[in-house]
C-alpha cells in the first residue's frame, strides 16, 4: 500500500486549466482516468487525509504511485480525451458499462452495389444503415418478412448472390415476389439502391408519406378498374400497418429521443436506455457496471452517455432524456450537439408522456439490477463458493448451509412489523418465511424490536427442542414476557400443528443475520444470551457501507465488493427487507380501509372489497345510491339497503392529517388491502417523493 504524501505534485505544480489525469501504480499500468475543469482543484482534493475520502477513493490513491496530466484546451475536449483513454488503458478503477446481453439491430449495407439488409451484432461499421437494438433477433425478421413484400431488397449472403448471378436463376425469394433479383437483372443496381433507401426511410419513421402515396395508388386503380393491381397495394398497406403496429407508439408526434434510466445499490449500477424514433419505441438495450468509483447517479449518466455515443456509429437523436444531469452539463451537451451537428436537448423529464415513459425505462432499470443479482445465485458452484466465502469471513466452523434474516419495517412508528426470511444451500426458502408483529411496547425502537423478534423466534425453537425433550425452555422473568410469548404464538404465519403451534421452528439457522449494525447486532446478542443459545453464529449487514458486523467487535468485516459471500448477503437482506416491507403495506392498507365495512351485517370479506375497488373510497362508497351499489357485481339489492343504511347512520370521522407535511389523508385510501399470501410477490416499488417514510 503506497502512501499517497510520496508521489503528491510539488505545490504550484498542478495547472489550473481544463485537463485529463491518469494515476498509474507501481508496474506503471492506468489505475484511473477522469478530467478536471481546473486540474489543480481537482488533484489536490485526492492529497487530503484518507480518513474524509470515500473508502474506494481511498483505496485507488493509496493503490497508485504516480499521476500524470494532460492539458486541453475546453472541457469538451476533456470529455473526448477522459473517454479515449478510458477505452485504451481499461483501468480498473473506473466505471466501465459491460452490455448484459449482445443486442441484435437491423442492418442495411448501403456501402455495397446492391445493398443487403441482414440482422448484425457488434460494433458498427462506416457506410452500414443500423435500426434498433432490438430484444430478440426473431422480431427483426418478422419485420422484415412483412415489408419485404412492399420493398423487395436482397436479404441473402455474398455467396448466395454470387451463385444466383452464375447461373441466371434466382432464389426462391425472387421466385415469390419477395425481392427484386438484382442478381439475374430484374433491375439495374440503382432501381435496387431506391427501394433500399426507401425502406430506411420507412424504418426511420417516415411512413405517413409512404403509406398517403400507397392509398391515393390503391384508389386510381381502383377507379381505371385495374382491381388486381389495388388489391395488391391494398395488401401492401396491410402488411406496412402490421410493421408499424409491432412498434409501440408512446408518443403522438414525431419525437426522436433516447431515455436512459439507471438503478443502483452501494456496489453495482444497471442502466437501461429506451430508443424512441418517430414518437416509437424502436429499441431497447442495457448495461451493467460495478461501482469501483466514487460515482453519483450524475457521474453514472456521465459514463453512460461517453459508452453510448462515444463509440462508432450511434446516432444522436433531438432529445436525451435522463434521470440526473452531470455537473457541468454545458460540456456534455456541447459534445453531443457537435456529435450530431445541431442542437441536443439534454434535460430531465418534468410532466408528461415523457416522464411517463421514463417510469417505465425507470422500473426496466431496476429488474435488470435485481436479474443480474440473482443470476449467479442459480449456479450450484456459485452458491458453494459464496457460502464457503462467508464462513472464512465469519470464522465459522463450517459452510452455513440454512441462513435466517431478519429486518423490522414501520411506518413513522406505526404497524410495526418485521419479517424472518430462509435461505437454504444458498436459494430462498420461501414455505419457511415468517412474520411477526412487534406487540411488546409501542411505537418506533427498531433496537427493541429486533430484540423482541429474536427472542420470541428462539424461544419457540426451545419450545419445540422441549417437545423431544432435548432442551428445556427457560422460564419467563416476568408476566410481561410471558405474554409476549403467547402473543408470538398467535402472531406468526405459517402451517401450525394440530395443538396450534407453528411448524419449522425446531430448524435453527447456522447463521442469523440481522439488518443493521452495532445495536441491532447487540440486540440479537442480548436476546440469545438471554434463552442460553450459543451454537447459532450472528452478524448484521449495514447497508451504508455494506459492512458486516459481529458481536462485540469495534470494527466491522469488509467482505470484497465483488465476493459471492457479499451477493448473498446483500440478496437475503434485500429479500428480508422487501417481505418486511409487503407485510407492513398491506397491515396499513387493512388498517386504513377497514372500520365500517366491517360491521354491516351479512357483508363478508368479498364483497367488502369488491365495494372498495369499485368505488375506490369510503368517502365515494358513502356517496352511493341504493341503484349504484345494485351496480356492483356480487350485491343485490337487499345488501345494497343494508350498506346504504348503515354507512347514512354513522357520522364519517374528522380527517387524518399527516404531521410531517401538513397533508389531509382521506379516509379509505384509493389502495385497497390484498389478501397476504403465505409466499407474497414482490413489494411493488414505493413512489418518489412519498411524504411519509418507511423504515425498514
Amino acid at each position: 500500500m503506497a502512501d499517497p504524501s510520496t508521489y503528491r505534485p510539488a505545490p504550484g505544480a498542478i495547472p489550473t486549466s481544463p485537463g485529463v489525469y491518469k494515476f498509474r501504480d507501481a508496474h506503471g499500468r492506468v489505475i484511473y482516468v477522469g478530467k478536471a475543469k481546473n486540474l489543480r482543484q481537482r488533484l489536490t482534493s485526492y492529497f487530503q487525509d484518507l480518513a474524509g475520502l470515500h473508502p474506494r477513493t481511498a483505496t485507488m490513491v493509496t493503490t497508485a504511485a504516480s499521476v500524470e496530466w494532460t492539458v486541453v484546451g475546453t472541457e469538451v475536449e476533456a470529455l473526448q480525451l477522459e473517454y479515449s483513454w478510458i477505452k485504451e488503458f481499461d483501468p480498473r478503477f473506473n466505471v466501465k458499462y459491460r452490455d448484459d446481453k449482445s443486442y441484435p439491430e437491423l442492418a442495411v449495407t448501403l456501402n455495397e452495389e446492391f445493398p443487403r439488409v441482414q440482422v448484425m451484432r457488434g460494433a458498427h461499421k462506416k457506410g452500414v444503415r443500423y435500426f434498433g437494438p432490438y430484444g430478440h433477433a426473431w422480431a427483426i425478421r418478422e419485420t422484415v418478412d412483412l415489408l419485404l413484400r412492399v420493398f423487395p431488397v436482397r436479404t441473402c449472403s455474398n455467396g448466395v448472390f454470387k451463385r444466383a448471378q452464375q447461373v441466371g436463376r434466382p432464389c426462391l425469394l425472387g421466385y415469390i415476389g419477395k425481392c427484386a433479383a438484382p442478381c439475374v437483372g430484374k433491375v439495374t443496381a440503382d432501381e435496387h439502391r431506391e427501394l433500399a433507401e426507401d425502406f430506411c426511410d420507412f424504418m426511420a419513421g417516415r411512413t405517413g408519406n409512404y403509406l398517403r402515396r400507397l392509398e391515393t395508388e390503391m384508389q386510381e386503380a381502383a377507379e381505371e378498374m385495374e382491381y388486381e393491381k389495388a388489391a395488391r397495394l391494398r395488401d401492401d398497406i396491410g402488411a406496412l400497418t402490421r410493421a408499424m403496429e409491432k412498434n409501440a407508439i408512446v408518443f403522438t408526434d414525431a419525437t426522436d429521443a433516447d431515455l436512459l434510466a439507471v438503478a443502483e445499490d452501494e456496489l453495482e449500477a444497471a442502466v437501461q436506455i429506451f430508443h424512441v424514433r418517430g414518437g416509437r419505441v424502436r429499441g431497447q438495450r442495457g448495461w451493467v457496471t460495478d461501482k469501483v468509483e466514487d460515482v453519483d447517479t450524475a457521474g453514472l449518466v456521465e459514463h453512460a452517455l461517453q459508452q453510448l455515443y462515444g463509440g462508432a456509429g450511434e446516432s444522436v437523436p433531438r432529445e436525451v432524456l435522463v434521470p440526473a444531469l452531470p455537473e457541468p452539463v454545458a460540456p456534455i451537451r456541447d459534445w453531443l450537439s457537435s456529435l450530431r451537428g445541431s442542437q441536443v436537448d439534454l434535460r430531465i423529464p418534468q410532466r408528461g408522456d415523457k416522464k411517463d415513459l421514463m417510469a417505465t425505462v425507470q422500473r426496466n432499470a431496476q429488474q435488470a439490477l435485481a436479474l443480474h443479482k440473482t443470476k449467479r445465485a442459480s449456479d450450484l458452484t456459485t452458491r458453494s463458493r459464496a457460502l464457503q466465502e462467508i464462513a472464512d469471513a465469519l470464522e465459522l466452523d463450517s459452510v452455513p448451509l440454512r441462513i435466517e434474516c431478519f429486518d423490522i419495517s414501520h411506518l413513522q412508528g406505526e404497524d410495526v412489523v418485521a419479517s424472518m426470511v430462509v435461505f437454504e444451500d444458498g436459494l430462498a426458502r420461501k414455505s419457511e418465511y415468517r412474520r411477526f408483529q412487534i406487540k411488546g411496547f409501542a411505537g418506533q425502537d427498531d433496537v427493541r424490536s429486533m430484540h423482541e423478534v429474536i427472542g420470541r423466534r428462539f424461544r419457540r425453537y426451545l419450545q419445540e427442542r422441549e417437545q423431544t425433550g432435548e432442551w428445556a425452555v427457560p422460564e419467563a422473568d416476568d408476566a410481561e414476557d410471558a405474554a409476549q410469548t403467547e402473543d408470538a404464538a398467535q402472531t406468526e404465519d405459517g402451517p401450525r400443528t394440530e395443538d396450534g403451534r407453528p411448524r419449522r421452528f425446531a430448524y435453527p439457522p447456522q447463521l442469523l443475520v440481522v439488518d443493521g449494525g452495532q445495536p441491532q447486532v447487540a440486540a440479537a446478542k442480548r436476546a440469545l444470551d438471554e434463552l442460553g443459545i450459543d451454537d447459532v453464529a450472528l452478524c448484521g449487514l449495514a447497508k451504508r457501507l455494506e459492512e458486516v458486523w459481529l458481536p462485540g467487535e469495534d470494527d466491522p468485516v469488509v467482505l470484497p465488493r465483488a465476493s459471492e459471500g457479499l451477493y448473498l448477503l446483500q440478496r437475503v437482506r434485500d429479500e428480508a427487507h422487501r417481505f418486511a416491507i409487503t407485510y407492513q403495506r398491506a397491515k396499513r392498507s387493512k388498517r386504513l380501509t377497514a372500520g365500517e365495512l366491517d360491521s354491516v351485517p351479512g357483508l363478508g370479506e368479498t364483497r367488502r372489497r369488491a365495494l372498495l375497488k369499485h368505488f375506490g373510497s369510503l368517502k365515494r362508497l358513502r356517496a352511493a345510491t341504493v341503484d349504484e351499489l345494485c351496480a356492483v357485481p356480487g350485491i343485490g339489492r337487499r345488501t345494497a339497503e343494508t350498506v346504504a343504511a348503515a354507512l347514512s347512520s354513522r357520522t364519517p370521522a374528522a380527517p387524518a392529517v399527516n404531521t410531517a407535511t401538513g397533508e389531509i389523508i382521506e379516509d379509505g385510501a384509493d389502495e385497497v388491502a390484498e389478501p397476504v399470501a403465505a409466499t407474497p410477490a414482490a413489494a411493488p416499488a414505493a413512489p418518489q417523493n412519498a411524504p411519509t417514510q418507511e423504515t425498514p
